[in-house]
């Protein structure tokens, strides 16, 4: 029995059920809608000039099996949106940092970093 697993993943369970907004996740022609929650990482990142710049990402978390595009489970790239609230924000991160990671050691939870980029068609 390992209780950490289990104990993440009941842990997971109550994320996805009380502290998540509905979202659209698309790439392409494909659109998924899913639950996530609300995060933020904060980006140390240096200029040409070796000053250093703070830049905020929104994270989106999702659950990494409810990522399914076209029958097949995938994983965030650069370049994919996710729609909220009629905001669309794109999927990227700066400085070359990876634009996903996974959120827990057993790989239940994507943390999707995304940046603000228009306003979605009604």
């Amino acid at each position: 029995m390992d209780l950490m697993r289990n104990a993440l993943a009941w842990l997971e369970e109550q994320r996805g059920q009380f502290l998540t907004v509905p979202v659209s996740y698309r790439r392409g022609d494909f659109i998924v809608s899913l639950p996530a929650s609300i995060g933020r990482t904060v980006f140390k990142v240096a200029d040409d000039y070796g000053r250093f710049q703070y830049i905020e990402s929104r994270d989106y978390l999702i659950n990494t099996a409810s990522l399914i595009i076209n029958g097949e489970r995938v994983l965030p790239e650069s370049g994919d949106e996710i729609v909220e609230d009629n905001l669309i924000y794109e999927v990227m991160a700066p400085n070359n940092e990876p634009e996903w990671r996974y959120s827990d050691s057993y790989r239940q939870t994507l943390r999707i970093h995304t940046k603000l980029s228009g306003e979605a068609d009604e």
